[in-house]
């Protein structure tokens, strides 16, 4: 028999990996008629996507899990055949893939968007191994593509290749940009794509503008179904915390401290660091926390929020710990509590999850550094949409690396009384 201590194949813990998206998958078919299901997943391609708009809604939970799941097991096909090493960033691009398919990915938008990343890599005579992370989580302007589709000014012979030309662009441009932002908040924010993708979303929604191309907002938003995703999502994470002990056994919870004392900035890696068992352990404990959160504060579990959570378990992987999220986490709640909005305002509660990006500045600068990050994220990711008209899925991405570059100069020059600014400063 083979022992569970022996390293597996690169296609073994491929296949082990595919068994998340095949849960979804599963669970979908026991939760809308299979009948439903390829319908659903016709409204879900052919419906704008841009933010909010919750696939369970728009195509059934069935066709919302089909969508998730396929887009999620290709994406582990295709990390297969370019034989990449499962690192940190596989897990991470893998929970955010998914959790993204279930309210604005879908399996035709965000093709356009991994070609021009392809491009630019071929163009530059590297491997697409080295940007193919970059791309899958750029595809959060997929949102972009849908609506050039939908442009009814112009024909279905210009709309398609417009749109195609416009994903390449995106992809294209990514690689250098989120290259450059980085430095901006010094690895702060982890969402850094999702910064990148806010500003090319700007730039991109203020050509449409210009054109006279308007976007109406939307809140497609499902309630109704906590119990059951509850069980479903809690049940899944009860699997990772125990399958962790039993491959860590006693070493577990020592290595899972040192994970907790890790400040989250931006590049680190957990799995490479301290192995899976503790990353499962640390994946599992924060699904559960983040899951019960939205559930205290009376919010729902659906669509986008699920993807929030599993945005935070993807990241479990490559920054975030109990420590320095829950303060993220509770500064927004206690924000909710002196501003002119309700914790459980669909906004808000996204917020409250993907808030996280800034968990580095709790993790580097401790609780009220956290606490405060938090009250200020959730100002800044209420109202920076405005600039791109939603659609950019990481929204607080782009709202974190703002709250970034404002805040830690500042902590830094409070904490240091010494601290001088380098370089000529300028408007």
């Amino acid at each position: 028999m083979r022992s569970m201590k022996q390293k597996l194949s690169l296609g073994q813990s491929y296949l082990l990996l595919a068994l998340f998206p095949a849960y979804f998958m599963i669970v979908g078919l026991f939760m809308q008629p299979p009948s439903e299901i390829l319908s659903g997943l016709r409204s879900i391609i052919r419906e704008p996507d841009f933010l909010i708009t919750d696939y369970f809604v728009i195509g059934g939970i069935g066709a919302a899990f089909l969508n998730a799941g396929l887009i999620t097991l290709v994406l582990l096909f295709v990390l297969y055949l370019l034989r990449m090493e499962i690192d940190g960033h596989t897990l991470t691009s893998c929970c955010l893939i998914f959790g993204f398919s279930l309210f604005g990915k879908n399996v035709v938008n965000i093709w356009s968007i991994l070609l021009g990343v392809y491009l630019y890599a071929h163009y530059h005579r590297t491997s697409i191994r080295s940007y193919l992370y970059v791309g899958l989580y750029g595809t959060s302007l997929s949102p972009i593509i849908t609506q050039v589709m939908q442009l009814e000014s112009l024909s279905l012979a210009v709309r398609i290749p417009l749109s195609f030309l416009i994903g390449i662009t995106i992809g294209f441009v990514l690689p250098p940009l989120s290259t450059h932002v980085h430095f901006a908040h010094q690895g702060y924010s982890l969402y850094n794509v999702g910064f990148s993708s806010g500003v090319i979303a700007t730039v991109v929604i203020s050509l449409f503008k210009s054109f006279g191309v308007e976007t109406k907002s939307r809140l497609i938003w499902h309630t109704g179904n906590n119990l059951e995703f509850a069980l479903i999502l809690g049940g899944l994470f009860a699997v990772m915390i125990l399958a962790a002990i039993i491959l860590g056994k006693e070493t577990v919870f020592t290595s899972y401290k040192r994970i907790l004392k890790c400040t989250g900035i931006s590049g680190t890696d957990y799995l490479k660091q301290e192995g899976k068992a503790s990353v499962l352990l640390n994946m599992g404990i924060n699904g559960i926390f983040a899951m019960l959160l939205v559930l205290i504060v009376g919010g729902d579990l659906n669509g986008p929020t699920i993807g929030g959570i599993f945005t935070i378990v993807g990241f479990s992987s490559t920054g975030k710990h109990l420590f320095n999220i829950a303060p993220i986490m509770f500064g927004v709640i206690l924000a909710s509590t002196t501003k002119d909005w309700s914790i459980t305002d669909p906004g808000a509660l996204l917020a409250l999850l993907f808030s996280t990006t800034l968990a580095p500045v709790a993790g580097e600068f401790g609780v009220l550094a956290g606490l405060l990050a938090g009250y200020l994220q959730s100002s800044v990711a209420l109202n920076v949409g405005i600039l791109y008209d939603s659609m950019n899925l990481y929204n607080n991405g782009f709202a974190g690396g703002i709250v970034a570059i404002f805040l830690v100069p500042v902590i830094r020059s409070i904490r240091s009384r010494r601290a001088r600014a380098k370089g000529d400063l300028s408007l």
